[in-house]
């Protein structure tokens, strides 16, 4: 009899966004016709930008013509839109290859994909509170999972110690749940300690085009050294608006070995096994976001979400509630007022406003006393709830 791969029995119940349906579900099902705030989702609630629509009805229309008909597209990612993702970090001042861009299916992918490149044997590091699928996805390769803790002492910003030497470490700036961003000093430092461990910085970029402020890096390749020790893996989901049409890019230096494996050609040779590419139709409307007019218009839906941070954090700010990220990302972590629990708050907003956003237990352990809100919402969710909540806790 076949044996299967028993760390999927090592796993938790993925509970968190299950419970969260299960309980907003009940309380509808009590109160019929009752409007529910939603600031939970990390989903986006604006469509595609008009460039991105255009360039997508465009490569339709060309799969309609033999003569620009495109079948299986290479399994890296096409020339015309690595070559854009590049313009956009050369402009930035990061000089990049275009052989060093690889197209995604998006960054959850990505993220899970990328492991083929490290033995099982290796370690990973998971900074906390953090995006669940990091620890998932190294209990089901079986990997050795190291779990540091962040708080509000450091803004949820650690840096490295030497409980924190592994083979793999995961940083994700913007953070998610947090919103918190590494500074350039407290970055490097982490460079450092990949460069002189031999370690490899899995460096999740999804929220970089949320950042405003200009001293903050938005990848981790403005610091030096960071091409000999990270990956880094970003999305258009958030950034303009695919989490239903699913389009993303990695970057893997050409410098970046170990054991005198190239992790850029053993990238190539798993793609290339693995994958047939990412149509042509959703990598021509990627492209279109890397234009000038296409840059503009993600910008505006980008400024619409970030207005909606600003309604959440002046709610916030008035009751005197302790809160990080919302300027520079597009989450909002509080800590729940009056020494409740995650879960306790999320039914006390729920129960007392029609408030549902996201438990902080759920992202780890040392998110408990801590809460999420999303900024993806619509301006009448947000701004409903925000008056909800200055008159339920003032």
């Amino acid at each position: 009899m076949i044996t299967p791969n028993m760390n999927y029995a090592n796993l938790k119940d993925s509970y968190l966004f299950y419970n969260i349906s299960q309980k907003v579900s009940a309380y509808q099902k009590a109160h019929p016709g009752v409007h529910i705030c939603r600031l939970g989702i990390g989903d986006v609630s604006l469509p595609l930008c008009d460039e991105v629509i255009k360039a997508l009805h465009e490569a339709a229309d060309d799969q309609s013509k033999k003569e620009s008909f495109h079948g299986y597209m290479p399994e890296c990612g096409a020339p015309f839109l690595k070559t854009a993702v590049a313009d956009y970090y050369r402009a930035r001042g990061i000089d990049l290859t275009d052989d060093e861009v690889f197209i995604s299916s998006g960054a959850s992918d990505e993220l899970g994909d990328i492991l083929d490149l490290f033995d099982r044997s290796s370690s990973a590091l998971v900074i906390e509170p953090a995006y669940p699928a990091y620890v998932d996805a190294n209990i089901i390769a079986g990997r050795e999972i190291i779990h540091l803790d962040s708080g509000e002492e450091n803004g949820f910003l650690p840096e490295p110690v030497e409980k924190a030497k592994a083979d793999i470490i995961y940083i994700c700036s913007p953070n998610n749940p947090t919103g918190a961003v590494f500074p350039r000093e407290k970055l490097q430092k982490w460079v450092d300690f990949a460069n002189e461990n031999g370690s490899v910085i899995l460096f999740d970029a999804a929220y970089e085009a949320f950042i405003e402020d200009n001293a903050l890096p938005h990848s981790i390749f403005e610091l030096p050294g960071a091409k000999t020790c990270a990956i880094e893996i970003c999305s258009l989901s958030k950034t303009a608006g695919f989490t239903g049409t699913r389009l993303g890019y990695t970057v893997i230096p050409k410098t970046l070995e170990r054991k005198g494996m190239s992790l850029s050609g053993m990238w190539v040779r798993n793609r290339t096994t693995k994958t047939n590419g990412v149509s042509y139709i959703i990598q021509k409307g990627g492209a279109a976001v890397f234009t000038p007019e296409g840059q503009r218009q993600i910008k505006e839906n980008i400024a619409f979400y970030k207005e909606n941070a600003k309604i959440i954090m002046a709610a916030l700010d008035e009751l005197g509630i302790w809160y990080t990220g919302g300027k520079n990302a597009p989450y909002i972590w509080l800590k729940c007022p009056n020494n409740m629990g995650s879960w306790e708050f999320f039914d006390f907003l729920l129960e007392k406003a029609q408030i549902v956003g996201t438990p902080g237990e759920g992202f780890g352990a040392c998110g408990e006393g801590y809460f999420r809100f999303s900024t993806f919402g619509s301006r009448e969710d947000t701004e409903k709830a925000a008056q909800l909540l200055v008159e339920l806790l003032k």
